[in-house]
């Protein structure tokens, strides 16, 4: 039995940066931060006493003979990646919803390769999780996708990543003082809008955009804000001003697509920010899922008093290790049922 945890992740500046249509071209910057919020896999070869041979369960639950009949993406393109070839059972729990804009989607593939890699005793690297997770996506399933979900995935921790021009990319840590830090944390709100969306969707109409320059210049302005916002958590600013900072941003964004936010969602937000809140964004691609707002202690009550269309408020820490084995229990006679 393999047991893998990965943290879904929240992205606080340079959203739209790491698709790969602008930052080849134009460079691009993520401040984002891996949430204490997991998605697990546990994978185990299957005992051959049943009529199918692998059986995965996830929303649905699939029996199959063949790993080519298997409906979810992420588990069929990461079995012919991985060339794995022996009967499993896999199973994905995940403490937030999927489709909600934090990156759920790769969280669970990050997760999965992890096992895979387990399944065949292979030690791998942050940045060989980030990067196969990446071509799985883009390039298997030809989902429309950045790279920072995946590369949050694997690391872990509150991180910088540097994209291009070109095809590479920097993952750095944003080292913080300790009361900065946590002081970061409290300011955050985490509110589920009880809208889950397809992301794919959302996201190619603004890689549609990028390709058309359209957007080239709400996207300079917020690469340009990414690097104000890394200045002043490296100066440790008043986080009252990077809330401000977080506005305009968010004001730049909702011009990526023309239905990357809406009526509902604007109410949302605009409420928030009369009850106490410096600024926030909406999580991912857009359409709903996730809102986030940065804002005081001391008013969070007020504000989520004040949003009575929110019933589920997740509490914030961030996750310091990326995706991990938590188990790996090795039996032998296991081992012989695919022999």
């Amino acid at each position: 039995m393999i047991i893998t945890k990965t943290p879904f992740r929240l992205s606080f500046f340079g959203g739209g940066t790491d698709y790969r249509p602008w930052f080849q071209e134009h460079g691009g910057l993520i401040i984002a931060a891996a949430i204490s919020r997991y998605c697990y896999i546990s994978l185990r070869p299957l005992p051959p006493f049943f009529e199918h041979k692998t059986r995965v369960v996830y929303s649905h639950i699939e029996s199959v003979n063949s790993h080519t009949e298997i409906r979810h993406p992420s588990i069929k393109h990461c079995l012919e990646f991985m060339k794995t070839h022996a009967g499993l059972e896999v199973h994905h729990d995940g403490d937030l919803p999927a489709r909600s804009g934090i990156g759920s989607s790769s969280s669970f593939t990050v997760g999965f390769l992890n096992a895979l890699h387990a399944l065949k005793y292979e030690l791998v690297t942050q940045k060989t999780l980030a990067d196969e997770a990446i071509h799985v996506e883009q390039n298997l399933i030809q989902e429309n996708v950045g790279i920072q979900d995946q590369i949050m995935a694997a690391y872990g921790g509150l991180r910088v990543i540097e994209m291009g021009p070109g095809d590479q990319y920097r993952v750095l840590p944003l080292f913080l003082p300790p009361d900065y830090f946590k002081a970061l944390e409290e300011h955050v709100l985490l509110a589920f809008s009880g809208v889950s969306r397809l992301a794919t969707v959302y996201a190619q109409k603004q890689i549609e955009n990028i390709q058309t320059g359209k957007t080239q210049g709400e996207l300079q302005d917020m690469l340009g804000i990414a690097r104000e916002a890394l200045e002043m958590f490296r100066r440790q600013e008043c986080l009252s001003e990077i809330g401000r900072l977080l506005d305009r941003s968010w004001q730049l964004k909702k011009r990526l697509a023309s239905d990357l936010s809406n009526s509902g969602i604007d109410e949302v937000y605009e409420t928030a920010r009369k009850a106490g809140a410096y600024g926030g964004k909406l999580m991912g691609a857009g359409g709903g899922g996730f809102i986030m707002f940065l804002a005081p202690p001391y008013k969070h009550e007020a504000i989520r008093k004040a949003l009575t269309a929110i019933k589920v408020w997740v509490p914030f820490k961030i996750d310091m290790d990326g995706s991990h084995v938590l188990l790996h229990n090795d039996d032998e006679w296991e081992d012989s049922w695919n022999a």
